[in-house]
């Protein structure tokens, strides 16, 4: 079992455009999604569609519409029952894959909601495997909510989760200060952003980023599972650091894609498989997502053909 929480859900509404956004004109669209969307929830969508067992913790309010999407979608979800309705957050996509994304902050959140959300993922967690904690936090929970997430899974005690963290900003930084995570996985930006260093423009992007990532690495975090959009992936552990690149892909909407990554190094790692493979299949399960329209969950049948390439790094 592969437990997930979500504390920001959102109703991801995606619009196709025919030509590329012209700013400030009016412009037709070809077609028009919703699917049910949050970090979180896209990676349980991911594990469950490769068959693998996953529930996806997130505030659900009974009257919200947004419980019908997640019925729709199959979602396996223990819902905390919470007022206030999931955002909605719009995305324009273009024939050549090109994104806009407006996202929206989300419901204010109480300190008895964020208690009912950590008590949910402490319940949820127990016996699983591994602890997702994806996404932006809603206002009104503090930037070090996934330390106490993290804090009171592990003093429950018994069969303690791993647990890796996809998020960013300052709720990442409190993360990796804190919480002890056995994997994070940001994307070049935001390791950046975190590590505080700029990427060395002198050398490749992949050894740039294992530079940066081994000052986290295992220092403050177990692994670092670093995504570089159409150029790949970097996997930092203590014993290793491997970079693959990606099949080749028509990218229709890059919304979902790091998550469906992060699924599908998951769905490698409890198979067992090998850093190297890990790697490979979360640029598998990332160049499907991003092959496929609106926030769409990709299953093995939407691999895409081709090899995906993995070498490793000097440390």
């Amino acid at each position: 079992m592969i437990v997930t929480l979500t504390a920001n859900p959102s109703l991801d509404r995606t619009v196709t455009l025919s030509e590329a956004l012209r700013i400030g004109e009016v412009q037709a669209a070809t077609a028009v999604r919703e699917d049910a969307g949050g970090k979180g929830i896209n990676v349980t969508r991911v594990l469950a569609g490769s068959d693998v067992p996953s529930r996806a913790v997130l505030p659900l309010d009974a009257d919200d519409p947004f419980a019908a999407v997640l019925r729709a979608a199959r979602v396996p979800v223990l819902a905390v029952p919470l007022s206030g309705a999931a955002r909605a957050n719009l995305t324009l996509t273009d024939h050549d894959g090109i994104t806009t994304k407006i996202n929206l902050p989300g419901v204010t959140r109480s300190a008895s909601d964020a208690a009912a959300l950590i008590e949910a993922a402490v319940q949820a967690s127990r016996g699983a495997q591994w602890l997702v904690l994806a996404g932006s936090l809603p206002p009104g929970l503090a930037d070090d909510f996934y330390v106490q997430v993290i804090t009171a899974v592990r003093s429950a005690g018994g069969d303690v989760p791993r647990i890796a963290v996809d998020t960013s900003g300052a709720a990442l930084r409190a993360v990796v200060e804190r919480g002890a995570p056995d994997l994070i996985k940001p994307n070049d930006e935001e390791l950046v952003e975190l590590a505080g260093i700029a990427l060395d423009p002198a050398h490749p992007l992949e050894e740039a980023v294992v530079t940066v990532a081994a000052r986290l690495v295992p220092a403050r975090v177990g692994s670092a599972f670093v995504t570089l959009g159409g150029d790949g992936a970097v996997l930092v552990t203590p014993d290793g650091a491997w970079f693959g690149t990606p099949p080749p892909t028509r990218v229709r909407s890059t919304v979902g894609a790091g998550d469906s990554s992060l699924a599908g190094y998951l769905l490698a790692d409890v198979a067992g498989a090998a850093p190297a493979d890990r790697v490979r299949s979360g640029i598998r399960y990332g160049s499907a997502a991003a092959a496929l329209p609106g926030t769409q969950a990709p299953t093995p049948a939407d691999l895409l053909p081709g090899d995906v390439p993995v070498r490793s790094l000097t440390l």
